[in-house]
């Protein structure tokens, strides 16, 4: 929740995440922390690169879990999580989960309580369902793996 509150905030995004309002905030904010715009040895040079960075990050995150893109992929999402779970990891508020499809997706807010609660569960699945999936705020980290 920390990494999405950063990114609302560069942004300057109050609620919900409006794409268009998006996409113009990052296309001003590309050109004021353009590296090229500063001359070597500048200062400001190393910060703007680094800003930069963060702004492009923060750009395709917000992106990734804005409601206009997660619409466009819930049928792609629904399909993955009946599919069954392959393998999860939980840091600090974020909870991995990898499909059996391959796609991995992370689910944001996930407290330690309720991990815990989920590793108790007798039926993983069920508690995911009910619980994970329609409460917390995701997105696609990696895409599936292509057979070779």
């Amino acid at each position: 929740m920390k990494r999405i509150n950063e990114y609302k905030k560069l942004f300057g995004v109050e609620k919900e995440i409006d794409l268009t309002i998006l996409k113009k905030t990052y296309r001003d904010l590309v050109k004021q922390w353009h590296p090229d715009k500063f001359q070597d040895g500048d200062a400001l040079k190393v910060e703007a690169e680094v800003q930069s960075r963060r702004v492009i990050d923060g750009y395709h995150f917000l992106v990734s879990i804005a409601p206009e893109t997660l619409a466009a992929n819930l049928e792609a999402y629904n399909e993955t999580i009946n599919e069954g779970i392959a393998d999860y990891h939980h840091k600090g508020l974020v909870l991995e989960i990898t499909f059996v499809d391959g796609s991995t997706y992370e689910y944001f807010g996930v407290t330690p309580p309720i991990y815990q609660k989920m590793i108790n569960s007798d039926k993983l699945t069920r508690f995911f369902k009910r619980t994970i999936y329609s409460n917390y705020v995701y997105r696609k980290t990696k895409k599936s793996l292509e057979p070779a």
